[in-house]
């Protein structure tokens, strides 16, 4: 089990995330337009450099679902390895079974 802080700003990232998600892709599209003058675009970089950094999403980190496991993270079911294997074991996943050779 993780460090339940750890969890905790994690889930504070994802709010500030889906918070400021509309700004930053606005001052992003502003800021890639090649069409625009150059002084325009570089506005929207410092507007940009002023949000918060945790408000950008890749500073989310994938965490398992039920142990909060920061590695070994399989993006398909939300979990870890670990806890997989323990749900596997107890035959808790429909289709899984555990090789042998």
């Amino acid at each position: 089990m993780s460090k339940k802080s750890s969890v905790e700003k994690n889930e504070a990232r994802k709010a500030l995330v889906k918070r400021f998600a509309a700004k930053r892709k606005a001052l992003l599209e502003i800021a890639n337009n090649d069409a625009l003058e150059m002084e325009e675009r570089f506005e929207a970089r410092l507007k940009l450099a002023e949000l918060p950094r945790n408000s950008s999403a890749t500073r989310i980190r994938n965490r398992c679902g039920m142990t909060g496991r920061p590695r070994a993270y399989y993006r398909k079911m939300g979990i870890s390895r670990v806890a997989l294997r323990e749900l596997g074991n107890r035959g808790l996943i429909p289709g899984l079974v555990k090789s042998s050779w």
